[in-house]
């Protein structure tokens, strides 16, 4: 039986919290990271998805674009410390950074 492996997924959000967008070099930034650790990556970038959340009593809407990686192992330290990193990075509270075991076919 082959090793379980993880998809590794992050929201990053297109626009502030003034809604400016980010500058293309931000994620140009990521993209490199991740290809340098990871080997590759998978961008969805042509067509933002909406995320849309309560928080409170109101519903806040964000355009993000979504980053895919594949890893063998899921090294959770590094995943918390690179997430909170983007964060700042983004002015974000919190930024989506999501994981599934999956088995190649």
């Amino acid at each position: 039986m082959d090793k379980p492996h993880h998809l590794i997924t992050l929201l990053l959000p297109l626009y502030d919290n003034a809604g400016a967008p980010f500058p293309p070099e931000l994620f140009a930034r990521v993209r490199a990271e991740l290809t340098e650790r990871f080997g590759g990556l998978t961008a969805f970038s042509r067509a933002p998805a909406e995320g849309v959340w309560r928080d409170g009593g109101r519903t806040s809407r964000d355009e993000v674009t979504v980053l895919e990686v594949m890893a063998d192992h899921l090294d959770r330290d590094w995943w918390r410390f690179y997430r909170r990193e983007l964060e700042q990075r983004f002015q974000q509270d919190a930024i989506v950074v999501r994981a599934q075991a999956f088995e190649p076919l």
